[in-house]
């Protein structure tokens, strides 16, 4: 029994893990994409209520354990945002594609974000999800992309796509780039560290 033991050790050990942080205004769909991943991995069903605050999650997608923190979105809780900067390998900013008139206010934060001391040196992937584009007159992952001014950001790498957090359509592909984002800069610091 030890000998098996050991053995579930090793493989706890060797676990890749990633810390991603989630945010976007509220009522976005943050909650409700981690509940989406979450589904797979767990046949309870789960209602999603808007965060207060932030809460910590942790789901499995393609043989990664996520440490996930899903910042609330309301105005007087953004400013929480910056506290988890630093110990984030990644970024999903969920953008509700259905809400045209809040673009403005998204770009807004989205610049406010970016300008951080904690991010402005850092090449941390950014991955956005135009979620609810399953909603009539949804903004396509192009037009999200000119209005948020997206092809501005050279210093990280970002991706964009369409995603429905009710049905998961859309997710495992953004998802699976941002797992690779940050298997790449995990790759490049070691490299560094060895010279």
């Amino acid at each position: 029994m030890g000998m098996f033991n050991n053995f579930l050790s090793l493989i706890k050990i060797n676990k890749e893990k990633m810390t991603v942080l989630v945010v976007g205004l509220n009522n976005s769909g943050k909650s409700s994409i981690i509940q989406q991943f979450k589904r797979k991995n767990d046949t309870n069903s789960y209602i999603s209520i808007p965060t207060v605050g932030f809460t910590h999650e942790e789901f499995y997608s393609q043989g990664v354990q996520f440490s996930v923190i899903d910042m609330s979105g309301a105005w007087k809780y953004r400013n929480l945002w910056q506290h988890q900067f630093k110990n984030c390998q990644g970024l999903i900013y969920v953008i509700d594609a259905s809400d045209k008139m809040r673009m403005v206010v998204v770009k807004e934060e989205l610049d406010i974000l970016l300008q951080h001391p904690d991010l402005v040196n850092r090449s941390i992937p950014i991955l956005f999800y135009g979620n609810k584009s399953d909603c009539d007159n949804s903004l396509s992952s192009v037009n999200i992309a000119s209005a948020l001014e997206l092809t501005s950001i050279c210093d990280k790498p970002w991706h964009i796509c369409c995603c429905s957090a009710k049905t998961g359509d859309g997710l495992e592909e953004g998802v699976q780039w941002l797992i690779q984002q940050i298997r790449n800069l995990t790759h490049k610091k070691d490299k560094h560290k060895k010279k």
